[in-house]
């Protein structure tokens, strides 16, 4: 019995470039997610500016009550560099959302070509070259499933710090409240003050959280 010439094509076709499943739907997913993920960046960026505008009032109330609020001046003043860290942190997730977006835009643009091109391999049975193309675009996935877990691992790592940042903001503004006592005839308008830096803090802090729990850090559809 004589051998099929192209059967040997065939099955290197078969096995060398079969479609990843689910690859574009997990890429799909992971576009949603990260629009979600820059809404919640966004939302602390506007909350940080109201501690910067909040630190400002703080400081002249601290310098009007005098000695007595000398501690509470300098934590108002730590906390207006909170919030100026805060924006850098969040300035730097904005920048490696848009990275991420724009490598998932390639996945799901490859992921389409891929489909296509296996369609197309499929009614030529592998002839004109396509099997070559096919073995590339693996490669080229490959390649992309790299960048894109990269970048995942470096947004987790860098909302973990923002986290941090935030533990620091938590910690100043509880200070805050303590020195508030010590303000003698301010007391109760300093302690007003160091009560809204923490609500806005923990304000933060479930922003973070919700980053924290995204489904995008599990790379699962």
């Amino acid at each position: 019995m004589t051998a099929n010439p192209d059967t040997p094509m065939r099955q290197g076709f078969e096995l060398t470039t079969r479609p990843r499943p689910g690859a574009s739907s997990t890429a799909a997913h992971d576009l949603l997610r990260i629009v979600r993920i820059n809404e919640e960046i966004k939302q602390v960026v506007k909350v940080s500016f109201r501690i910067n505008v909040m630190a400002l009032n703080a400081i002249f109330l601290a310098k009007r009550a005098g000695t007595s609020a000398l501690g509470f001046g300098v934590l108002s003043n730590e906390l207006r560099v909170f919030s100026r860290d805060l924006r850098d942190s969040m300035t730097s997730l904005t920048a490696q959302v848009h990275a991420v977006v724009d490598g998932l835009s390639v996945v799901l643009q490859a992921s389409r070509q891929d489909h296509f091109l296996v369609k197309t391999g499929a009614l030529v049975n592998g002839k004109y070259g396509l099997t070559e193309v096919l073995v590339q675009h693996a490669g080229k996935r490959a390649a992309l499933d790299a960048r894109i877990a990269r970048l995942r691992k470096n947004l987790q790592s860098s909302v973990d710090d923002a986290v941090q940042l935030v533990e620091l903001g938590g910690v100043l503004a509880k200070s805050a409240k303590i020195e508030a006592a010590y303000g003698a005839d301010f007391a109760p308008a300093l302690s007003q003050v160091s009560g809204e830096f923490d609500r806005v803090v923990e304000e933060i802090r479930v922003s973070l959280d919700k980053l924290k729990r995204s489904g995008f850090f599990k790379g699962k559809a």
